[in-house]
């Protein structure tokens, strides 16, 4: 299928997605209730579209991060958090909730950001100037182990039960009762992070040749590591802020659209941005529409439905190899 073909039907898909996620939830909002003066009018302005665009935005940043390492790290099991810029930002939020300074709007998502760029810049000091995609991948292994692991002792050491629970609900990650103060928050991060991966595009397909054959072809092999750096860790890092951890988008969407767009990463960028965009949105709604007591969390819902998927990919490549 063509690009423009792929990426028209998707945006199509997205549209018709986030006009239904309008109307989605515990209280069903008629369309036409948005020019109305009622209460649905109120609920469609206020909490649906802020929630929806959000959605999209996360979606979109999340399935293009993950594609961008997978072809980076030229590995179809990759995925953003692997670089721990994901577990820095939830410390940095984790550590405004822990000393209480998350009581404004903004400071939670400031300290989330502050913690993504903290592990952006331990991340370039550990892998070295030499662009080596094994010692890049070492550093994020080690950085996210050493980021979960203090996350977790901030759980333990919580000071009120109060603050244990916040804690966790949040780093389950959602949606729910977010505003549109988090959407001017996360757009120009996410926009600025999608624009650096989009530089990524020849490069990561001359690298699929091997890193020697890239450096060969004019690849600078330590400004592309900058290049993904900065977008992964700008377009996680506003995702995380913004919502919490919501997990294998990027591993699933990249493997969905790879049959469609093709296997060269460059393909593969904005198919992943829209079609993450599109599961994410449209999870969100399913979540909502749920008949249960309280709201699942977004972010348990996307481990539920990506965990068998992973495990079906483990299968499929052991058969492969056998």
């Amino acid at each position: 299928m063509s690009g423009w073909r792929l990426n028209g039907l998707l945006a199509a898909a997205l549209i018709v997605s986030m006009l239904a996620s309008l109307t989605a939830g515990k209280i069903w909002v008629p369309p036409h209730s948005l020019w109305s003066d009622d209460l649905g009018a109120l609920i469609i302005l206020e909490l649906r579209i802020p929630r929806t665009l959000l959605g999209a935005l996360i979606g979109a940043a999340l399935g293009m991060a993950g594609a961008t390492m997978q072809g980076y790290l030229r590995n179809p099991l990759a995925d953003p958090g692997i670089f721990g810029v994901s577990s820095s930002a939830a410390l940095g939020a984790v550590c405004s909730l822990y000393f209480g300074f998350a009581t404004s709007a903004w400071l939670l998502p400031a300290f989330a950001l502050t913690g993504a760029g903290l592990g952006m810049g331990l991340l370039a000091l550990l892998s070295g100037r030499s662009g080596s995609l094994i010692l890049f991948t070492l550093a994020g292994v080690i950085l996210s182990s050493i980021t979960g692991s203090l996350t977790s002792l901030m759980i333990s050491l919580a000071p009120t039960p109060f603050a244990t629970a916040e804690i966790v609900t949040w780093l389950m990650g959602a949606l729910t009762d977010r505003s549109w103060n988090d959407v001017w928050m996360a757009a120009p991060i996410v926009a600025v992070g999608m624009l650096f991966l989009a530089f990524t595009g020849r490069s990561l397909d001359a690298l699929t040749l091997g890193e020697d054959a890239a450096r060969s072809m004019g690849v600078n092999v330590r400004h592309l590591q900058w290049l993904v750096v900065l977008g992964v860790g700008l377009t996680v890092g506003a995702s995380v802020a913004a919502a919490g951890i919501i997990g294998f988008v990027g591993l699933v969407v990249p493997h969905l659209m790879r049959p469609f767009a093709g296997h060269k990463p460059s393909a593969l960028l904005i198919p992943s941005a829209l079609a993450g965009a599109l599961l994410l949105v449209a999870a969100d709604s399913f979540v909502r529409i749920l008949p249960s007591v309280s709201e699942l969390r977004l972010g348990i819902a996307m481990s539920l439905l990506g965990a068998p998927f992973f495990m079906g990919l483990l299968f499929k490549m052991h058969r492969e190899l056998a």
